[in-house]
């Protein structure tokens, strides 16, 4: 078997295709990334094809280009370069479509990959969640929900990575038996519990991710407000232009927002904390669930983070529902006041992930997926 990865940007498409290398089973990396950045990102010289100015359309603000436009350029992109002897396209969603037909004609079969809920799902909520704030989403177009509708219906397969996501597939009339559940890994090495005793200082709770509504980040920090007096809150990661306003009204007390940081301190930012907590209202499965249960961390979550295939409550972590900021409350201000509920979970997250959720298990099950599809 020989697979062809196409992933405009990054995403979790190169761990998966070092993993594939290792097992002799890649034909081809196809991305934006140039093959010195892959090999610096995953540590491994992999078969690159590079289109990399439309990286650097997607990256410079003088050269933006339209995020459809840059999908469809992408896709045209992989259609021309698709290696030789393949028998597999594993394409990223909304870049993959005129990849599709050419892939088909060398008799490949295509999986497309899609890394949040359906598309038009997604848009809905989000929708819905900006509206209640007088803001308008529109961070997805019309054009790329066209785009994505119709690589679902003539796509072989759809991955997904969590059981909440594939619902809202099923939801919208794509047959569960087109889906292809398999949840991400971890790197187990790199995310580590912390060494030694816990440093003085405040409980910290710590949110990784884009700091904007999608988070639920007003949720959580409403949620924190009245925990601020011996608690911090760090939010990690760029923040969105749409949450200037409702930070600039929100309780702030013993809030940081920290913006992004590189992906190399990130290890030492969970070391430092003593709960995760990530409301979202809509996901996939977002990797930092996993590093920071890989860290040792108790969770605090909600459905759509995928939560449910990886977390039983009570055990690693707690699931609340989506958008309920007083359920959440109750939930950290729990977790805040007692250290043995704390150790006992954090234990237990590590114990989980440890049980087949490293990058060599997802890889190994996608592989076992991939073999399925071709016989």
């Amino acid at each position: 078997m020989k697979v062809c990865i196409s992933v405009h940007g990054r995403f979790h498409a190169f761990e998966l295709a070092a993993g594939l290398h290792r097992r002799h089973a890649l034909a081809g990396l196809l991305t934006t990334y140039p093959g010195f950045a892959v090999k610096r990102l995953v540590g491994a010289s992999l078969p690159t094809s590079a289109a990399w100015w439309l990286e650097m359309r997607r990256r410079v603000p003088g050269l933006a280009i339209d995020a459809a436009a840059l999908a469809r350029a992408f896709a045209n992109f992989a259609a021309d370069h698709l290696p030789d002897e393949s028998d597999l396209l594993v394409g990223w969603s909304s870049a993959t479509l005129e990849a599709i037909a050419p892939a088909r004609g060398r008799g490949m079969k295509v999986i497309l990959e899609r890394g949040s809920s359906h598309i038009a799902h997604q848009t809905e909520v989000l929708s819905e969640a900006y509206d209640a704030y007088g803001l308008q989403f529109s961070e997805t177009s019309v054009a790329m929900i066209e785009r994505e509708v119709a690589e679902y219906d003539i796509a072989d397969a759809i991955a997904v990575p969590s059981a909440f996501a594939a619902r809202t597939f099923v939801a919208r009339g794509v047959p569960q038996a087109k889906l292809q559940i398999n949840p991400y890994g971890v790197d187990l090495h790199r995310f580590m519990p912390r060494a030694g005793a816990r440093p003085d200082g405040p409980l910290r709770i710590l949110f990784v991710g884009r700091v904007g509504i999608r988070k639920g980040i007003p949720d959580l920090l409403k949620a924190f407000a009245p925990l601020a007096g011996d608690t911090e809150l760090h939010l990690i990661g760029p923040v969105d232009p749409d949450m200037q306003s409702i930070l600039g009204s929100a309780p702030l007390q013993n809030v940081n927002v920290r913006g992004a940081l590189p992906a190399a301190a990130l290890p030492g930012e969970y070391a430092k904390a003593d709960i995760f907590c990530l409301p979202s209202l809509e996901e996939g499965f977002p990797l930092v669930l996993l590093q920071a249960m890989a860290s040792g961390l108790p969770v605090v979550t909600t459905p759509p983070s995928g939560a449910e295939d990886i977390l039983s409550e009570g055990q690693e972590g707690h699931i609340v529902e989506t958008g309920d900021a007083t359920a959440l409350r109750e939930v950290l201000a729990s977790l805040c006041g007692d250290t043995g509920a704390r150790q006992r979970m954090g234990a237990a997250a590590r114990a989980r992930v440890e049980s087949g959720w490293g990058w060599d298990d997802y890889v190994a099950r996608a592989m076992a997926l991939y073999e399925k599809l071709l016989t």
